[in-house]
């Protein structure tokens, strides 16, 4: 993931896409989401590719931010296996860390 991270931010310099407007880069995410939940809602046949570009422009906004996206995702999937949920009323709710 590390690898792939680092070539999509390349692929981003060589084609003069964004590289310095986070606020930018948060919008577009935004619409790669967008575009995959109609994609989702219509069913068409590109969602996969939706949610690819919604990988790769959260990978380019990490590589952007200074983040290992690989390494963050890792540390996250830790913390969250170790919460606590209850169902109340048919809602999983977090009871500890």
């Amino acid at each position: 993931m590390k690898e792939i991270q680092k070539e999509i931010w390349q692929n981003k310099l060589n084609k003069g896409f964004n590289t310095t407007d986070v606020n930018k880069e948060f919008c577009l995410l935004y619409g790669e989401v967008a575009e995959a939940y109609d994609a989702y809602r219509k069913n068409k046949e590109d969602l996969n590719e939706e949610l690819a570009d919604i990988a790769i422009y959260l990978m380019g906004l990490s590589e952007m931010l200074g983040f290992d996206l690989e390494e963050e995702i890792l540390k996250k999937v830790d913390k969250n296996s170790k919460r606590v949920y209850k169902n109340i009323d048919g809602v999983n709710v977090r009871v500890s860390d």
